[in-house]
């Protein structure tokens, strides 16, 4: 399936919004259950043919939700760049309809301003994802990451302005410690600035946000949840079952090492799966149909390396 040149959308892409979205938390938007994210597949060194595919096959099956951050590539910053390209090229029509999320937390250049949560940093590279992508403002900015060094008031304070300068919508966090969220919860509720989203880790290899409380939290206070890493990057599929397949991140030890594979964990995998056979289902849809019945969470954030496996990710909302 190639990309036209003249992309049109799907005229019955919404046909299914009854199966298909979720309210996140008690806010007014709607996300898709299966989100598109970025990370992966979407940088410089990706093939731009394939980016368009996959990202035609997503909205025209209702994936309105696109996550990104400064840093994904590689290079860093180019799966923004990337991003940037698909609006001019197919998506600037539907801007309105597509829920754009971008984050600022890890290393995006070098020296003391360059990572972490200040105010310096957040806002100097929100400004340098807007310029990437082409767009006035995001939906949705992510402080991606817990700065143990810098106050909370100055991270929250400076993700607050950038709401007040009309260039973001909305506010989520991603992987802050449980009290660290409460504080952040209050002190945006305060400045009428509610926090939309939490994003964190969750499947049925790592189900911390469960274990801390993270997701009982959310769902107390009305913010939504997004699972990143639901596959755990590929563990909770097939691939591995007979053994590391030489193309694999495992082979490569990239994200995803040989000792992520314990016994135990080998012996899970062969259950789920064959649990999941017994359904007529695979173990990809049935992890991520296990992630979305959840209490409280709103969307799972899947990457795709073709439409094919998007469209395989995408059986699961028909599950829960």
């Amino acid at each position: 399936m190639q990309p036209t040149q003249n992309y049109r959308a799907c005229a019955n892409r919404y046909d299914a919004a009854d199966i298909l979205y979720r309210r996140c938390g008690k806010s007014g938007v709607l996300l898709p259950k299966v989100s598109l994210g970025f990370w992966h597949n979407f940088g410089g060194d990706d093939s731009y043919a394939r980016c368009r595919e996959i990202a035609h096959y997503a909205f025209d099956h209702g994936i309105t939700h696109f996550d990104l951050a400064n840093n994904y590539g590689p290079p860093p910053g180019s799966a923004e760049e990337t991003l940037g390209r698909l609006l001019r090229d197919d998506f600037a029509p539907y801007r309105d309809e597509l829920f754009i999320a971008t984050k600022a937390g890890y290393d995006m250049w070098p020296g003391p301003y360059g990572n972490w949560g200040s105010r310096k940093y957040l806002m100097s590279s929100l400004d340098q994802s807007l310029k990437r992508m082409g767009i006035e403002y995001v939906d949705l900015f992510y402080s991606h990451r817990y700065d143990p060094n810098t106050p909370l008031e100055e991270t929250l304070q400076a993700m607050v302005d950038v709401v007040k300068q009309g260039k973001a919508l909305y506010l989520g966090i991603s992987r802050w410690p449980l009290e660290a969220l409460k504080f952040a919860c209050q002190y945006l509720k305060e400045r009428d600035c509610p926090l939309l989203i939490y994003q964190g880790r969750l499947n049925l290899i790592d189900r911390a946000p469960q274990d801390q409380g993270i997701l009982d939290y959310c769902a107390e206070q009305g913010i939504g949840f997004i699972s990143f890493s639901p596959l755990a990057q590929g563990l909770l599929t097939d691939r591995y079952i007979n053994g590391i397949p030489a193309d694999s991140r495992m082979a490569k030890e990239h994200f995803l090492k040989h000792s992520a594979l314990t016994p135990e964990l080998l012996d899970n995998l062969k259950a789920w799966n064959m649990e999941a056979a017994a359904q007529g289902k695979t173990l990809a849809e049935e992890a991520l149909a296990w992630i979305l019945r959840q209490k409280g969470v709103t969307s799972v954030l899947v990457g795709a390396s073709s439409a094919a496996q998007l469209e395989k990710n995408m059986q699961c909302v028909y599950d829960c």
